[in-house]
């Protein structure tokens, strides 16, 4: 006789843990809270069970744990759990809309990362913030330069060729301590410069040396960037069961909005990792506008309607290249012509 797995819904925190599941032999409903370090206790002394939890900070380590327990961790959107969460907000009704929503057919789940994978998205985050601070002073050094009548060229290089005489000019004007503080600024965007490209570095040798981002990374578009973060968020491709379900979970596709049997479509949903649709959407825009052999379709279709739509269209296509190869292992070939299957 075949049985069915208890299902367990957890609310993580920082210190207590809050479960809820219902008894399958005495049907007993059960809210229980744990101490963090009672955790892993409780759940190795159970029988194997489905335990649920939130996508959120450190769910991702207690998913693997509680799989090396014996245990099947599902992940869910913390947006597929918020309609279920009734009466006033806590731990226990937290606790019992994770383990409602665990057990409704149609919530796509997180895929569990190893910590390998999690560790190159730990680099690319890590980047991420690094470039957005060294945008944020140099945008700030402008604008007090801009005050002196100092206007900087645009770009980066221009920038850099224009600052030593613009600091020289203004050295006249102002007091030391003031150009002192300039000077520092100018120069911890530099040393922003040489952190990013250490951890650009280290990205590349880690793309080095796996085959999936080195196979992908043949695809027009796709940089050592863009190639190692897909990687390492995908997880398992088998998670997906189309290039079409990949590239809606990264909100390449359009939205929908429909009643009464009309359906309209809008722009891109938006949903899913922005970073990774981030890259997607540079790497297709660079093939439209720098390669010399661009998609001819997205040509045509950059022709008749706005680029951003050709070139969303092109990321879109990019990415459901990225889940066929890797999924059926298969190298990238470009004169490839897809049929059904």
């Amino acid at each position: 006789m075949k049985t069915t797995r208890t299902v367990v819904g957890v609310d993580t925190a920082k210190r207590v843990f809050q479960l809820h599941w219902i008894d399958m032999e005495t049907g007993e409903v059960v809210d229980l809270k744990l101490s963090r370090a009672k955790f892993l206790e409780h759940f190795a002394n159970r029988a194997p069970c489905l335990v649920a939890m939130e996508a959120c900070g450190g769910s991702q380590h207690w998913a693997r744990r509680l799989r090396e327990l014996g245990h099947e961790p599902r992940l869910l959107p913390a947006k597929s759990v918020r309609p279920f969460v009734g009466g006033n907000k806590n731990d226990a009704h937290d606790a019992r809309a994770i383990w409602t929503a665990a057990q409704l057919p149609g919530i796509k789940t997180v895929a569990v990362k190893s910590e390998e994978q999690q560790a190159i998205l730990a680099l690319h985050r890590m980047r991420q913030q690094l470039v957005k601070f060294r945008t944020a002073q140099i945008n700030g050094l402008r604008g007090l330069l801009t005050e002196y009548g100092e206007v900087m060229p645009r770009g980066r290089a221009g920038m850099r060729k224009a600052m030593p005489d613009a600091l020289a000019r203004v050295s006249e004007r102002l007091p030391a301590m003031v150009i002192d503080t300039l000077r520092e600024q100018w120069a911890r965007i530099g040393r922003l410069d040489e952190e990013v490209g250490e951890i650009e570095r280290r990205i590349g040798v880690w793309h080095r040396g796996n085959a999936d981002s080195r196979r992908i990374a043949e695809i027009p578009g796709v940089g050592v960037l863009t190639a190692t973060a897909v990687v390492a968020a995908m997880g398992d491709p088998a998670a997906f069961r189309s290039g079409r379900e990949f590239a809606a979970w990264l909100g390449l596709v359009p939205r929908h909005d429909g009643t009464g049997g009309r359906v309209r479509m809008l722009g891109i949903s938006k949903r899913g990792d922005r970073y990774l649709r981030t890259l997607l959407i540079h790497g297709a825009r660079a093939v439209l506008t720098s390669s010399k052999a661009p998609p001819e379709w997205a040509v045509r279709l950059a022709e008749r309607r706005p680029m951003n739509v050709a070139t969303v269209a092109l990321a879109n296509k990019t990415a459901r290249t990225i889940w066929a190869l890797l999924a059926h292992d298969r190298t990238y070939q470009a004169d490839d012509v897809s049929r059904p299957a």
